[in-house]
């Protein structure tokens, strides 16, 4: 099964729920995926600040049960353990104007064998020849057998 690491900007567009923001249709995708076993999901520990953050500062009337809704989906999450930490900062220093926080997603798709799914196009740009990596817009759903 495939395993997928989605980062805040695709975590938010479930919690946000924007038909007409870009892709939503395909986060929402992505979710149905994985709630029908479909695919994995992993995240690393640290979205819940990051989605936390952003949700109190653009949602603040709605923050509190939009991130009931997320916590309840109980994906499995990756703590920032000493080797995990170490190798996003290593992984940081081939590339230039990225964050941690993306940088935690993209090397957690590499440890689990998975692939990194952003809406963050510039990160995209700037990461692609790591691998391992690719834009919202780009995925598919799977196909279910048969088709």
């Amino acid at each position: 099964m495939t395993i997928v690491v989605p980062d805040a900007s695709v975590i938010l567009k479930w919690a946000l729920q924007r038909p007409d923001e870009a892709d939503s249709a395909l986060a929402l995708a992505l979710l149905e995926a994985f709630v029908r076993e479909k695919i994995e999901i992993r995240i690393p520990s640290l979205w819940r600040y990051e989605v936390g953050n952003i949700l109190a500062r653009k949602q603040p009337a709605t923050a509190v049960e939009a991130m009931e809704a997320l916590l309840g989906c109980e994906f499995p999450e990756e703590p920032l353990h000493h080797d995990y930490c170490l190798a996003v900062l290593r992984f940081m220093h081939d590339l230039k104007h990225v964050s941690f926080y993306d940088v935690s997603y993209h090397v957690l798709a590499q440890r689990v064998n998975g692939l990194y799914i952003t809406a963050d196009r510039e990160y995209v740009r700037i990461a692609r020849s790591k691998g391992s990596i690719i834009l919202l817009s780009e995925w598919s759903p799977p196909v279910p057998p048969g088709r």
